[in-house]
Order: structure tokens, then sequence, then C-alpha cells
């Protein structure tokens, strides 16, 4: 009971302010280009999204005999959706998410990208980016994420950077990272 009723304050007092702090403004244009120079030498699209705290609405269930890391996984297939990663022309978007309140780090595919990377390969780039995170080491963690995540999509839709192939790979998403 008390675990949960730490964990909750935690979510409480946390707000976008901290993740600004832990991304200030040049990391996070450094990233967004690192974003869009993975994304010209395949067909996928990635977004990042550092937030937080969870919302309040999540923090309820916990109470639900749900874990936080069931929690945190909840909010980032939401994220999925709400920053329209599945909505790309190949089903080849990837959400690297981030909750720093938990150090969390989610990872979600969509089904394109997915029937040829396992769950478990996936659950093994975010051990591998973990340290790096409980370390406070953000960019390091989210840039080895996105290496490895565009290594992974380089395998199964790399596409030509030069003309003729650049004019077939429109950039469907934002690259900036995105901060809750």
């Amino acid at each position: 009971m008390f675990n949960k009723l730490a964990s909750i304050l935690k979510h409480l007092w946390l707000d976008a302010s901290d993740t600004r702090r832990a991304i200030p403004p040049d990391m996070l244009e450094r990233l967004a280009r690192r974003v869009s120079a993975s994304e010209r030498r395949h067909s996928g699209e990635v977004r990042i999204c550092v937030e937080s705290s969870l919302p309040l609405s999540y923090l309820w269930r916990l109470n639900r005999s749900l874990t936080m890391a069931q929690l945190a996984r909840q909010r980032a297939l939401t994220l999925f959706g709400k920053l329209r990663v599945w909505d790309t022309e190949h089903n080849n978007g990837v959400l690297i998410y981030v909750l720093l309140a938990e150090h969390a780090i989610e990872m979600v595919a969509d089904r394109g990208l997915n029937q040829h990377v396992s769950p478990a390969q996936w659950q093994a780039m975010v051990q591998r980016m973990g340290s790096a995170f409980r370390e406070g080491r953000y960019e390091d963690g989210l840039t080895q994420a996105l290496e490895e995540t565009s290594a992974v999509l380089m395998a199964h839709f790399a596409v030509d950077a030069n003309p003729p192939g650049a004019a077939f790979n429109p950039n469907e998403l934002p690259d900036k990272p995105q901060l809750q």
C-alpha cells in the first residue's frame, strides 16, 4: 500500500517542466535531426515521446491491481494511437516512449514491423537502453534506441536515400520528439 501511495505522489509531483529539464531544447533539436536522418534511410516512421508522469486517470487504475509497468505499457499504446504512429502507409511506425517518473521505457511497433521483430527482440532493446536512462543519460539512451530501431527498419524497409528512392519516401509524422 505504501509503495502505491509513494508512486502516486511521485507522479502527482512531476510535471511538464521536469520533462523539459530532462530533455532541454538543444537536445530536442539534436534528437529531431537524428530521427530525420534515420527516416531518410527507410520507409518507417519513428516517434519519440517523453512524459514526466502518468495522468491521474491512469493512476487510479493502479488501485485495481494493475502494476506500474502495465500502466506504462497502456499509456504507450494510447499515445501510439494519439500520435498517429499506427497511421503510416506501410504500417511500420515505431513509438519510443519514456516515462520519467518510473524510468520506464516502452517500444510500440505497428503490425507491418512486428511481423519481422519478436517481442523478445524489442524487450532486449529496451533493456540495453535502460541503464542510460537510470543514470539520467537521456540523450544517450534515446540515441541508442533510435539507432537500434533504425537498424531494424533498415533491415526490413530500406529505401534508396538518393532520388528517385527519396521521392517515394514521404515524411509522414513529425520528427521532433513529443514532450508531455
